[in-house]
């Protein structure tokens, strides 16, 4: 939430108001743009396009109800692929021939851009993740990281001392 400093009129007590600091507030600043991968593609490519886009998740897409319009069917993260890889007896070679649909994770958590910061906070906490994506309308319309969220709370932050400091 972001600060709202009202002086209250003639009062010379100050109070402090949030206002919710919405997920599309975070999306206007950042862009809305998401890296996807479809469910046949390998995790040899998955692996080389997070390394490449310096991400930490691919938003795995597969047929949607509508023609044309692909669903979000999984998320593909770094700890997806080192898990796999970590398993005892686990080839390496193979793993990265396999389909990506292999290793995602179907349980997938989402929001809405009118979410707030504190609920995703909550959820990414509860579920132990660091990716959301963001649907509107059931569209894919971005993606929202742990760190996109410690950003936001650092600008709060800011905001508010700046604020105290006038």
């Amino acid at each position: 939430s972001a600060a709202v400093w009202d002086h209250g009129g003639t009062s010379s007590t100050i109070r402090r108001r949030s206002v919710p600091v919405l997920i599309e507030h975070i999306l206007h600043r950042k862009g809305r743009a998401v890296e996807t991968i479809p469910t046949g593609a390998s995790v040899a490519d998955a692996v080389a396009r997070l390394h490449e886009r310096n991400i930490g998740a691919l938003v795995v897409t597969g047929d949607g109800p509508d023609e044309g319009a692909p669903a979000v069917v999984g998320i593909l993260s770094e700890r997806d692929v080192v898990r796999a890889l970590g398993t005892p007896g686990a080839d390496s070679a193979s793993l990265l021939a396999q389909p990506v649909d292999s290793l995602m994770s179907t349980d997938v958590a989402t929001c809405d851009p009118r979410a707030t910061v504190d609920e995703l906070m909550r959820l990414m906490t509860d579920r132990r993740i660091r990716h959301v994506p963001v649907l509107d309308g059931g569209g894919l319309a971005g993606i929202v990281s742990i760190g996109d969220i410690v950003k936001s709370r650092i600008d709060e932050l800011q905001a508010e001392t700046d604020t105290l400091h006038e």
